[in-house]
């Protein structure tokens, strides 16, 4: 029980930091939110508009007052009126949210459908041509940024051959391109770490004795996959901020009707509840993954719990120990 509420005091912990920051960097931000507004509006500037809206908006309260009302609206589900159009943040969070998991989850199966067999290969065929033509791919896509794949995707399939909308609807066919320019770049990454990882597992003593007795290949992949496995799911598991973070750049280039066009015209618009609220959406999404992960990790390996009841982090077990054994 214990191990659990240490668990949730640090999540909530963490969560508090992250709320902190956030809301003090959008109070330094440049730029007055009540003026951007009604710049857009088209209402005629003077001080006493401009201090009325101010006041209408709340941002002439002291810091830590405008804070804690913003926090405790945030722990009954509340995250604030949107400056822009005064319409509900949550509302306008929830409905991009969904695209974006959307976006984000087949971009994470599609990179981990392409690096897991490719890694395999390659460290099974280690120095051989198959080897150094995928070590290539890896190079050439971890190389690449994924906004600029999904300009020359844009560029190739949406205006040359026109056989993708330049604009994403939502559709299965507008989620083609976006999930390819986050996938590429993901899958790179993946697959020199993947491979690094079955090439330790492979100088082991298990798989050793299992090539001296002349066991089956097929065996010895999935001895390694096995002893391998809380490993890569510590690998995907920091990817993942870089796929969220990366889907906002992509889903504004696409269009693509998720969170990440939403925080794009906000940052534009000043509008600051929006901005905070993506921010502390992803920040918890992050950590729970996290989390995940490493109650995963430690199911599949009983070694890593005994490690941590000695005093050892999963990450520090997995650096420190890489011994493996084979799995019957």
């Amino acid at each position: 029980m214990k191990p659990v509420l240490k668990r949730i005091f640090e999540l909530i912990l963490i969560l508090l930091i992250l709320s902190f920051f956030t809301f003090l960097l959008m109070y330094l931000a440049p730029g007055d939110a009540a003026e951007k507004r009604l710049s857009s509006q088209g209402v005629a500037i003077t001080k006493e508009v401009l201090d009325a809206e101010r006041e209408r908006l709340g941002l002439l309260k002291p810091f830590f007052v405008r804070y804690g009302e913003w926090l405790f609206g945030v722990c009954r589900g509340d995250f604030g009126m949107s400056f822009k159009d005064d319409m509900p943040v949550a509302g306008k969070l929830w409905s991009g949210l969904s695209n974006t998991l959307i976006l984000a989850g087949a971009s994470m199966f599609l990179s981990i459908l392409i690096s897991l067999p490719l890694a395999i290969v390659s460290a099974f065929k280690k120095d051989k041509a198959v080897d150094h033509v995928i070590k290539l791919f890896s190079f050439i896509g971890n190389s690449l940024p994924n906004f600029l794949i999904s300009v020359l995707f844009m560029y190739l399939f949406c205006i040359k051959i026109n056989a993708f909308p330049i604009i994403a609807t939502g559709s299965l066919q507008g989620l083609l391109l976006p999930t390819l320019s986050l996938a590429i770049p993901i899958s790179g990454r993946f697959i020199r770490q993947m491979r690094q990882e079955f090439l330790l597992q492979m100088s082991e003593d298990y798989v050793i004795g299992m090539k001296n007795r002349g066991m089956k290949k097929r065996y010895i992949v999935k001895n390694v996959l096995y002893n391998s496995s809380g490993h890569i799911l510590n690998i995907i598991a920091l990817q993942i901020g870089t796929l969220m973070g990366g889907s906002v750049v992509i889903e504004t280039i696409f269009r693509w009707p998720g969170i990440g066009e939403l925080v794009m015209d906000s940052i534009t618009a000043r509008d600051y509840p929006v901005i905070m609220g993506f921010v502390l959406i992803m920040g918890v999404i992050y950590v729970l993954i996290n989390q995940l992960v490493d109650v995963a990790m430690k199911r599949l390996d009983p070694r890593i719990a005994s490690a941590g009841r000695n005093g050892l982090g999963s990450d520090d077990f997995l650096t420190s120990d890489k011994k493996g054994g084979a799995h019957e």
